[in-house]
């Protein structure tokens, strides 16, 4: 494979040195906080929720946080491999105004417009998200509690200043500024212990399914806070990515493996842990995952060497038409991605494998 790098933990490396891969033995499904990084990721997405895992008749639980929680509900639609279609064109072509004078938009305007896309986005498929027959969704988000409870002008950056404090001593302590609130299919429990992080979980309906998934898009100081999701407990909700960037997160065994699409081989446990490298190691909770992510060699062959991402709309500035070349560029040869794991999947090569 040229373009595709298999990493599994230990538990899911001997599965498939005995076993292979087949559609039935996977139980989660995660997806990534990462912004314009997950566009990557759409032909595998539509290759393995529109017709790898449709073989397939085990209940699965979807969890995604940010663009990854987006990417996990449009799985649960009906025709999922066009709403991954609809979903990248969409996302590579969105806008934002630009005041006089500012080099960025401000965070009220991308809010805004954020929200009339996920409008536009599942206006009438609420219900399929909710009810799919076999997938449970689960949102994350990061609620704020103390000084973090409001979105304020002067405490809320106080706030994040304490929480990157105390997240650095010990990433438990992160739990008194912000803690882990889980939105999920009514029923379902959570395939992955809490234990390590201060955690509650919600059931999502048609009142706060949008609100959920546009606080775990809301990236502090890019956008708003969104508050009093109904449903949860009251208080300003952010980006799921905050407390899990990358769902380094201690899935349970007895799920089965965790197929993990992934645009790096690191999983890093939270946002406020980027620059916290020793926190970048694989763990013991990674035993059963298995990740797909791109050969960083392939990755240099993208527009600028690298993965979109969001410095790009500074790069383009009001040039939306390179922009949305450089994307869509990066979407389509990315196709080679979906094809090689196909191809792998037909002859299942453990050798291929290398260890998380």
């Amino acid at each position: 494979m040229q373009a595709l790098r298999l990493y599994a933990g230990p538990a899911a490396l001997r599965h498939l040195q005995t076993q292979g891969l087949q559609a039935q033995d996977v139980g989660i499904v995660a997806g990534a906080a990462g912004g314009p990084k997950g566009l990557i990721l759409g032909p595998l997405d539509r290759f393995i929720f529109g017709h790898w895992l449709a073989q397939s008749t085990q209940t699965i639980d979807l969890v995604g946080a940010s663009v990854g929680a987006w990417r996990m509900a449009t799985a649960c639609f009906d025709d999922c491999a066009q709403a991954f279609e609809r979903f990248e064109h969409g996302y590579i072509r969105q806008q934002f105004e630009l005041e006089p004078g500012r080099k960025r938009p401000t965070a009220a305007h991308v809010s805004e417009r954020f929200a009339h896309n996920l409008q536009a986005f599942y206006a009438g498929r609420l219900p399929q998200v909710l009810a799919h027959p076999r997938y449970r969704l689960h949102v994350l988000t990061s609620r704020g509690r103390h000084l973090l409870r409001r979105e304020q002008r002067w405490l809320t950056p106080a706030g994040y200043l304490g929480a990157w404090l105390s997240n650095a001593l010990h990433r438990p302590a992160l739990g008194a500024w912000l803690e882990r609130v889980v939105f999920s299919t009514p029923g379902a429990a959570l395939p992955f212990g809490s234990a390590d992080l201060r955690t509650r979980q919600a059931w999502l309906d048609e009142r706060n399914l949008l609100p959920a998934l546009q606080a775990s898009c809301s990236v502090p100081f890019a956008m708003q806070a969104v508050p009093d999701i109904p449903g949860a407990p009251k208080g300003a909700y952010w980006d799921g990515g905050i407390t899990d960037y990358h769902l380094h997160l201690n899935w349970r065994r007895e799920s089965g493996l965790v197929l993990y699409p992934h645009f790096q081989r690191h999983l890093v446990p939270g946002w406020l842990d980027k620059a916290l490298k020793w926190r970048h190691r694989s763990t013991a909770f990674l035993d059963h995952t298995l990740v797909l992510a791109p050969n960083p060699d392939w990755l240099r062959t993208l527009p600028h060497g690298k993965l979109p991402d969001r410095s790009d709309f500074e790069r383009y500035g009001s040039d939306l038409g390179a922009r949305v070349q450089a994307w869509s560029w990066a979407a389509s040869a990315s196709q080679q991605l979906a094809d090689e794991f196909d191809a792998w999947l037909q002859q299942p090569d453990p050798s291929q494998v290398r260890l998380l």
